[in-house]
């Protein structure tokens, strides 16, 4: 187990939520009105339990875990808001091991990859004449807002075996840390092939 399971195993998110949230009981989950923004009329701001989870239905969109919602309330960076939780929680923090942060350094590699594939489907949505499609279908048959394409970080992926797989061999990533990204898939013959497209 790791410090943040063991936090999140020791410390209820509706008990952390609830100091600032006034929250009611609806069948299994709880809501509430969103801290986050002014909104007064609908309780759109529902906690999870059983995942640990919270999300904001309403003006924010917004969602997470115990750690995000107190690194929101109280403006906290993420080592701000786990020193302050392990204290609560009672979990004794430890330095991490030259293994833990090895992978540490790998996962943020690997989010930071996932991160420039929304963007490269992005562009190749909003600025190819191959996208051009997908996006007139979007707005105008699905009549989704560009806001709404932005939030939701849709893209399109080019028809081709290669694209993505040549932009991210341009930035330096290597075919192992796009196979372990879920980006692209091996072929039998040898050699990958973009798994979207």
């Amino acid at each position: 187990m790791t410090t943040i399971d063991e936090i999140k195993a020791n410390l209820d998110i509706v008990d952390i939520v609830s100091e600032t949230v006034q929250l009611r009981k609806t069948g299994k989950n709880y809501t509430g009105f969103c801290p986050f923004h002014s909104n007064t009329r609908t309780p759109a701001f529902v906690i999870f339990p059983d995942t640990g989870t919270w999300r904001c239905f309403g003006e924010c969109n917004d969602g997470g875990d115990i750690f995000s919602f107190v690194m929101k309330k109280e403006g906290w960076d993420f080592p701000e808001a786990l020193r302050n939780l392990a204290e609560r929680a009672g979990v004794q923090l430890r330095a991490p091991t030259p293994q833990e942060q090895e992978e540490a350094e790998e996962n943020k590699r690997l989010r930071t990859m996932l991160e420039e594939a929304v963007t490269f489907f992005r562009h190749q949505l909003i600025n190819t004449p191959q996208g051009k499609p997908a996006l007139h279908y979007l707005t105008e048959k699905r009549m989704l807002t560009a806001e709404t394409i932005e939030a939701f970080g849709l893209g399109y992926a080019p028809d081709s075996w290669d694209a993505l797989n040549s932009h991210f061999k341009d930035k330096g990533y290597t075919e192992t840390e796009m196979l372990d990204a879920g980006l692209v898939s091996e072929r039998d013959s040898g050699g990958v092939y973009d798994r979207f497209r």
